[in-house]
């Protein structure tokens, strides 16, 4: 499965371009085969997210981006289902709040991150900070940032120190213990349409759709340069990107799974030995316990 991780797998941002990535590739695994490798995957997860909750050394922190329609929902439904839930958290950020607003962009996603131990997985996170605010730049004005009363005061030094922030925040992070997996899911504007359309013919999907939706899929080349770029600024070998194609939902959870599981195994965790003093008072424990 390894090879998964290592296809997708961006650590160098300044070699990366959106044109080398297939939407619909498979690496060559079938449909008919999807149901058993997943939940294979998700079987060999569940040993290792126990290790990781009893080690409680290290956190992940799994960070889902993607345009409209791109699966993100049902590929953390899908990837996590049968983790312990007391060693996971998820979080959907939508538009700031107003007391949000009255912090720095990152402040929100820092009060969300995992506990040692625990796999924290962001819906959306602090990159939209440099993705939806890049193509619709007039949200910046609610940040309220000093100097920043109009958008011709809006230079690329400001993009500059964003990924800058972006770069050293996820650093900080990684040298104390938290492990961060960013998936950008892939998905073609042909294939966003057509998940569109059904989601429209289907009374039971019909809530997952709105009008703003469609105003932001006129957006599309915007977006992809400002995920491109993102991806440029911010793929390192401690904090890579992970480009999955998305076209193929069976298959991005395979993806997904699979780089989440060989990223938890590479840790080398191992449960907690007890000292010898503390082992001896577990017997005389187990002395008392056998005497009632």
């Amino acid at each position: 499965m390894k090879h998964l991780a290592d296809k997708f797998k961006i650590s160098d941002g300044k070699k990366f371009s959106l044109k080398g990535f297939d939407t619909g590739d498979t690496a060559d695994y079938k449909k008919e085969d999807a149901a058993i490798v997943l939940e294979e995957l998700i079987k060999k997860t569940v040993a290792t997210q126990d290790e990781l909750y009893a080690a409680r050394q290290y956190s992940l922190l799994i960070i889902f981006q993607a345009m409209d329609a791109a699966g993100k929902d049902s590929a953390i439904s899908h990837t996590m289902s049968g983790l312990n839930p007391q060693g996971c958290q998820v979080f959907s950020f939508k538009q700031p709040s107003t007391e949000e607003y009255e912090h720095d962009f990152l402040w929100r996603h820092y009060k969300a991150l995992p506990e040692s131990g625990r796999i924290g997985i962001h819906n959306r996170s602090h990159y939209e900070n440099v993705l939806i605010t890049k193509v619709h730049p007039e949200l910046l004005l609610k940040e309220n940032l000093p100097g920043m009363d109009s958008l011709k005061k809006l230079g690329k030094d400001f993009w500059e120190h964003r990924y800058h922030s972006i770069r050293e925040f996820e650093k900080h992070l990684h040298r104390n213990g938290t492990v961060i997996i960013k998936f950008f899911l892939h998905v073609s504007k042909d294939e966003q349409k057509e998940r569109f359309l059904k989601r429209i013919d289907d009374p039971s999907k019909n809530w997952k759709f709105s009008e703003t939706d469609v105003i932001e899929r006129g957006y599309w080349n915007d977006y992809m340069k400002a995920y491109e770029k993102a991806i440029q600024e911010t793929a390192t070998p401690e904090n890579p990107w992970y480009v999955i194609p998305a076209d193929k939902k069976w298959f991005t959870r395979i993806a997904i799974s699979s780089i989440i599981l060989e990223t938890i195994k590479d840790l080398k965790l191992k449960y907690p030995v007890l000292q010898k003093a503390e082992r001896d008072k577990l017997q005389e424990i187990k002395k008392t316990l056998e005497k009632e």
